[in-house]
């Protein structure tokens, strides 16, 4: 018997959520309901500096606007650090990630100089045990990053790592997808201010609440690729995924935060219907 269908809904409360949002909350609620499964709501506040409250409250009530339901308690990713340390230090015992202490200037300058130019994705190795016990002494900042070597030779390759993409990456990938955590280089999974990184975060969460299905934008189809990694080193499920397409504007940029897309509040605000605003982006 398999298991019953569970996707969910991660957004970070980092401002108000936009039409962008709101596709694909409800791609992942209707899907949960044609399979007569549930739609998780996940709170990813990692970024403290950024997350507030208000906009937190906002994403609720945005998403009950549209109709979508969801089950309580919500998880918020502040609430269980410990759960993704002691995730890092089942890597770090096995010897898969180590300290970097460059910093993102020295990294970028690091992958400019590499011999294909900055395309390249970042890889490098612990310092000397001395060395890195000197550093720590001063106190210097560092990152963990998981090491792509090291992880290699633990899974003996990954040739035998795939995922199943149901939906379409950003060239139309679909199918048994071989991975290639490669393309990511040796990604930071926590750095010593904030404790853990998106990728560690995500596979976690995921593994702990059942989620069965993957919904999301195929800007982070990416990302599967390295979370497809960390899912094969920490024994733990992998989930179908679904990325879809993004939704762009009139002016043929994507909708995002940065570029303050307008804002579900600000729809309601002027009197459009979630129903006028499911019939304009195609549902």
């Amino acid at each position: 018997m398999s298991a019953p269908f569970v996707t969910r809904f991660a957004p970070s409360p980092t401002g108000l959520l936009h039409r962008g949002h709101a596709y694909s909350a409800l791609l992942a609620y209707e899907a949960a309901q044609a399979a007569g499964g549930t739609l998780l709501l996940r709170i990813e506040d990692i970024d403290a500096t950024r997350a507030r409250s208000e906009f937190e409250a906002a994403i609720s009530e945005d998403l009950a606007w549209l109709g979508i339901t969801w089950p309580e308690p919500v998880r918020r990713q502040s609430e269980h650090l410990d759960d993704y340390e002691a995730a890092l230090s089942r890597l770090a015992a096995d010897g898969l990630v180590y300290r970097c202490f460059r910093t993102r200037k020295e990294v970028a300058q690091a992958m400019a100089s590499a011999p294909h130019g900055a395309m390249d994705t970042f890889r490098s190795a612990p310092l000397p045990a001395g060395e890195e016990a000197e550093r720590l002494a001063r106190g210097e900042a560092f990152a963990w990053r998981l090491s792509l070597d090291a992880a290699h030779v633990r899974l003996g390759g990954f040739e035998d790592l795939s995922f199943l993409e149901e939906g379409q990456g950003p060239n139309g990938e679909s199918g048994l997808i071989g991975a290639r955590p490669e393309l990511g280089g040796d990604v930071v999974l926590a750095r010593k201010d904030v404790g853990v990184a998106y990728h560690l975060a995500v596979v976690i969460d995921d593994a702990l609440q059942g989620v069965t299905h993957v919904i999301r934008g195929c800007d982070l189809f990416e990302a599967a690729h390295v979370q497809r990694l960390l899912q094969a080193l920490l024994a733990l499920p992998t989930p179908v995924y679904r990325h879809h397409r993004l939704l762009a504007g009139p002016d043929g940029k994507r909708y995002a935060k940065r570029d303050r897309a307008e804002t579900l509040q600000a729809l309601r605000v002027a009197g459009l219907t979630p129903e006028q605003l499911r019939q304009e982006m195609g549902l």
